[in-house]
């Protein structure tokens, strides 16, 4: 079986081009894809050969990890159905993680239509729904997840580092629970995109003490971007009993003091990777308007543009939150 995919060939090499599908399980879809979302961050550490899988980082003893398919969320309309899934139909538009290709270097891909997806990897959306909306469903959901973790009381002071898409998702999600919300970022034209309610510091033009001084009493701190020294910095502000939530990518920097947690009682929450509940919680989240999406979508390309896609988000030129390609 064979599909159109975009293909990381080499360090810094796009291309478009056609893979090798296996056969689809009884308990795998078939869809044809209308959007798919790049995680920026995620796909460039692929992209430059800086990781091999998951949160480690690529040893020189370790074989550069291409060609392979990046990418991990996508929309589309289910094509076909195996014999043992239940509850997905063919004709449903629907939200897909993981998909499956052959003699890549990984064999879970993103980017690539038709896509052979196991069923517990796909979610039915909302009849009423905008498919983009939810195309950046696993990612949106990263933001969920970093902002539910900690215990919110109405009025807790909760500081967001960094202005990304988690950044701005997990700003949304503490506002929805009842929090004042501080992100702190280092570019206006991403921190322009926080809705109504939610504040904004430059870190750039307001030093993070001067900041800080102005902001005592920190109940919540969330680290979108692994910046543990802007965590440090932080620490002696917040107060006892509060919460430390470390999302960002920290490689072999993530050394913490735990004696110094234990002495302000903070607790840590490391969470990483997908549930089905907090899809489910996010894709409703997103129906309920209250979890925003489409107006963080800064880019959008066709498919066979992926490479100018690429070269956009590389260069930096431009404020990239969302990238969108279009199949």
């Amino acid at each position: 079986m064979k599909a159109k995919a975009v293909v990381f060939t080499d360090r810094l090499k796009v291309a478009v081009q056609a893979v090798d599908l296996p056969e689809p399980k009884n308990d795998e879809v078939v869809i044809d894809v209308a959007y798919s979302w790049i995680s920026i961050g995620t796909e460039s550490s692929f992209f430059r050969g800086d990781r091999i899988g998951g949160e480690r980082l690529r040893k020189e003893s370790d074989p550069l990890p291409f060609p392979h398919v990046p990418g991990y969320q996508k929309v589309g309309t289910i094509r076909s159905v195996g014999a043992a899934v239940t509850g997905l139909a063919v004709g449903d538009r629907v939200f897909a993680s993981i998909s499956w290709v052959s003699n890549m270097f990984f064999k879970a891909a993103g980017h690539v239509s038709p896509a052979v997806t196991p069923a517990n990897q796909v979610w039915k959306l909302p009849i009423e729904a905008d498919p983009i909306d939810y195309a950046g469903l696993v990612l949106t959901q990263v933001g969920y997840n970093c902002g539910s973790r900690p215990t919110v009381h109405s009025g807790d002071l909760a500081i967001v580092i960094g202005d990304g898409l988690v950044g701005q998702w997990t700003a949304q999600t503490l506002r929805h629970s009842g929090a004042r919300v501080i992100v702190l970022g280092r570019h206006n034209e991403r921190l322009q995109f926080l809705p109504r309610g939610i504040e904004r510091i430059n870190t750039k033009e307001t030093p993070l003490q001067e900041a800080l001084q102005q902001n005592n009493g920190i109940s919540i701190v969330v680290d979108t971007v692994g910046d543990m020294q802007t965590v440090r910095n932080i620490q002696p502000f917040m107060k006892r009993n509060s919460h430390l939530v470390s999302a960002g990518f920290l490689a072999d920097t993530g050394l913490v003091d735990i004696q110094s947690f234990r002495e302000q009682e903070i607790t840590l929450h490391a969470p990483s990777g997908w549930t089905k509940d907090r899809m489910d919680q996010t894709l409703d989240g997103i129906r309920q308007g209250w979890l925003q999406v489409s107006n963080l979508i800064t880019h959008r390309y066709p498919v066979d543009q992926a490479e100018e896609a690429w070269n956009t988000i590389l260069k930096k030129e431009q404020p990239c939150l969302g990238v969108i390609l279009e199949w």
